[in-house]
């Protein structure tokens, strides 16, 4: 078992020199001509990034604007870790076969990222494994390997000696230690990334075939002997990537850009920090107030929190220590169990919420916090009750009567959820971030909302006082 270790452990090692190696990176970057095209299993993946579309559908037309764009990189919404099994399966079918034909069409190549949690929750591997499969009987493309890479910087995730960690204070906890591993639909119990392929695989890609890129290997600037340990990876196994920061990421691209313009050919499985490497988007400024707000309003704003997450819990309570003036209205997501009882209470929510927006307060609204789980191990109807729940708790912005100033949405599938079906987003522009790892959508003209700063607040990001500080910032002086 793996054991925790100090957080002062990320300043032992040797620093990398990130001026050089951006260099390198710009350079490489050029040669790169692979469309990036980024699988979101919800929308909290474009938390590193700006000036990017967001797709909420995956449908030819979306993938051929993607395609048009002189971006480099382009995101789809998928929100698969909403769906059954089934039905990503058919999800992930349908979006391969409509990658390839417009990159047919188009004579572009394309690289796909499978976007998914720094904490190893999602349908994995069933996910990569489909994207493969249609990809390459779709095609003369062979896909090598599949890149595992959770590191994420802003939200304390660090992968060192091939152990997943999540930092919680001043300790790194391996991740089949925390909350996040015991999760009832996608629950695992190894930290170590070669047991974790395994475990999650079934036993049908063994930790000992995994390539492993040491932290010692990126910080010494080995990008040859990296480049080929890629080349040397075949039938589709793993490679999993050690990062502290991201000039390891960085060193890592180059490395890879080297080894696909030499024929190979890679999926990734990653949280969000490959994106914005491989996508070569700068670094920009948290967000100010007067950035958010570009048309202010005497109406309030409105923070949806469904996540349950201990994180969410204590910067629920923390936001209700804010000395701004916010009203707080619970929503009793346990009357999933009485005949029309979800109906009611959104109906109760939404006559209060409406008149205090109105009103010009602000209003906070989340689920009680007390987790309402089925007595089963079944996940997947498990997850269809959840759902159930995200569609009850959506349904209060779907049925607003006024524009809001702002809107926070707090965990992945409520955030999904409210961007498309209560917003109906169909295209977004990421604005950038409110704090660091939190995104903000500007939202389409198509939308309910035209124009709206959407703060999507992933369920377990930040300290415990991050989500008062962000609607501080969006409530402004």
């Amino acid at each position: 078992m793996a054991e925790r270790l100090e957080a002062s452990i990320l300043t032992t090692f040797k620093p990398i020199d990130e001026k050089a190696v951006n260099a390198q990176l710009d350079e490489a970057l050029k040669g790169f001509d692979r469309k990036i095209v980024v699988l979101d299993d919800d929308p909290t993946g474009v938390q590193t990034v700006h000036d990017i579309s967001v797709y909420t559908d995956w449908s030819v037309d979306s993938m051929r604007k993607g395609f048009d764009e002189e971006n480099s990189m382009f995101f789809i919404l998928t929100n698969s870790r909403g769906l059954t099994a089934p039905e990503t399966t058919k999800a992930h079918r349908e979006m391969a076969e409509n990658i390839l034909q417009v990159a047919k069409e188009t004579g572009k190549k394309f690289v796909v990222i499978s976007r998914s949690d720094s904490t190893l929750r999602g349908h994995y591997p069933l996910e990569p494994e489909i994207l493969k499969d249609v990809i390459e009987s779709g095609s003369d493309q062979k896909i090598d390997g599949e890149i595992i890479y959770p590191f994420f910087k802003e939200g304390g995730r660090f992968t060192i000696g091939n152990v997943h960690y999540v930092q919680e204070g001043d300790v790194l906890v391996p991740a089949g230690e925390t909350e996040f591993a015991k999760d009832k639909s996608f629950g695992y119990k190894a930290s170590h990334l070669g047991e974790w392929c395994e475990e999650k695989s079934g036993g049908k890609y063994k930790a000992g075939d995994v390539t492993f890129i040491s932290l010692e290997d990126l910080r010494n600037l080995e990008i040859d002997k990296i480049a080929d340990q890629l080349m040397q990876v075949k039938d589709f196994n793993k490679i999993v990537v050690n990062s502290i920061d991201y000039a390891d990421v960085k060193v890592f691209a180059i490395a890879l850009v080297k080894a696909m313009n030499q024929g190979k050919n890679f999926i990734f499985r990653s949280a969000a920090a490959i994106t914005k490497v491989l996508g070569g988007v700068t670094d920009k400024p948290i967000l100010s107030h007067d950035e958010l707000i570009l048309t202010e309003n005497r109406n309030g704003g409105i923070i949806v929190v469904g996540s349950h997450v201990n994180k969410t819990t204590a910067q629920l309570e923390e936001l209700k220590n804010s000395d701004k003036p916010i009203e707080f209205i619970e929503f009793n997501q346990h009357r999933v169990l009485e005949e029309n009882g979800l109906e009611q209470e959104v109906e109760r929510v939404v006559s209060i919420v409406d008149a205090d927006i109105k009103a010009g307060k602000t209003v906070a609204v989340y689920t009680r916090r007390d987790r309402f789980d089925l007595d089963t191990d079944d996940k997947d109807e498990q997850l269809k009750v959840s759902v159930k729940i995200s569609d009850a708790v959506t349904s209060i912005i779907t049925n607003l009567s006024v524009r809001p100033n702002f809107i926070v949405a707090k965990g992945g599938i409520t955030s999904s959820d409210i961007g498309t079906k209560a917003l109906r987003v169909q295209k977004a522009n990421v604005m950038g971030q409110i704090k660091p790892g939190i995104p903000v959508w500007m939202t389409g003209e198509e939308s309910k909302f035209p124009g709206l700063p959407y703060v999507i607040f992933p369920g377990n990001v930040g300290t415990n006082t991050t989500l008062r500080e962000a609607v501080e910032t969006l409530m402004g002086e």
